[in-house]
């Protein structure tokens, strides 16, 4: 394991200072190519001895130990990459991951909210119960009115809020900035958040992180893992299933708009794809919708018994 641990955190290190990489895909890649050196650890297969026989071993063995197919092909893509880094420095004489194949790619729909559901989720959460109400709102809000990813809601600064415009500056994947509207009721209860329930978190602390927005009841910078649980608390406080995370709220912003009538090129910028092909994974919700309201309410829709 100590072998390949050493190769990993030299990867991660390139990743970081040649590539870019941001530290979340980077923890992400860690636990993937951790997971592989365990198991190559399990069957004492040491780096320079893998072939591409074991990597397709690797790769059942993943998948028969109920790993999702999503899983499987990040976990092939990380291999890949891996191996193309080692064999490009010499460290091994041979890519062994060069033929591998990660499988069909199927195209799945994202998990949306009812825009009545959002609005049970949102009026749940009482604004003037201070300071974690108040918090708890302004960052639903916030979510679903803005389409944020939870690594941009945890490191908005309050630099980053143009209140004139109503607009945020948001720093995305790949470092790029973006501009996104802030709502109506989300600027209402940032606002609320911001000159009432902010400072009582903070309270008397001054400490590198308190310059984020949104802070934990210590004064610190949230965690993803916390903003998941504080949504998930407050669903099913709402009386809502398990099915609410933070995403699901970025998926319903984009669903919504689409909706309604927006563009698909101002979604795009809006969520901050680098790729239209990844935005239009919401067309599909669209066209969904569509069929069941044809075969819902139209004459010839209907299927025959």
């Amino acid at each position: 394991m100590a072998a390949y641990s050493a190769l990993i955190e030299r990867f991660l290190l390139y990743l970081a200072a040649e590539r870019g990489l941001s530290a979340n895909y980077r923890q992400s890649i860690r636990r993937s190519l951790s997971r592989f050196a365990a198991w190559c650890t399990e069957k004492a297969f040491s780096p320079e001895e893998l072939t591409a026989q074991h990597l397709t071993q690797y790769q059942r063995d993943l998948h028969n130990s109920g790993a999702a197919a999503s899983s499987c092909r990040v976990a092939v893509v990380h291999l890949r990459i891996f191996f193309k880094y080692l064999a490009a420095r010499k460290t091994i004489e041979t890519n062994p991951a060069a033929l591998l194949h990660s499988g069909k790619v199927t195209r799945q729909l994202p998990d949306t909210l009812a825009a009545a559901t959002v609005q049970q989720l949102l009026e749940s959460v009482c604004p003037s119960e201070l300071p974690l109400g108040t918090r708890d709102r302004a960052i639903l809000e916030l979510l679903y009115s803005s389409g944020l990813r939870v690594s941009e809601l945890i490191t908005l600064r309050p630099e980053h809020i143009d209140w004139e415009e109503n607009f945020l500056r948001i720093t995305g994947k790949g470092g790029k900035t973006r501009y996104v509207p802030l709502g109506g009721m989300a600027a209402k209860a940032l606002t609320c958040y911001m000159n009432k329930a902010r400072a009582m978190l903070l309270g008397d602390r001054r400490g590198p992180l308190s310059n984020v927005v949104f802070l934990s009841n210590r004064g610190e910078q949230l965690t993803r893992e916390r903003i998941r649980q504080i949504i998930k608390e407050r669903a099913q406080k709402a009386g809502l299933s398990d099915k609410v995370y933070p995403h699901i709220m970025r998926h319903s912003f984009a669903t919504h708009l689409l909706e309604n009538g927006a563009d698909l090129r101002v979604i795009q910028d809006m969520l901050g794809h680098s790729n239209l092909a990844t935005t239009q994974i919401y067309t599909h919700v669209e066209q969904k919708r569509l069929v069941s309201l044809h075969r819902q309410f139209h004459p010839r829709g209907k299927k025959e018994n």
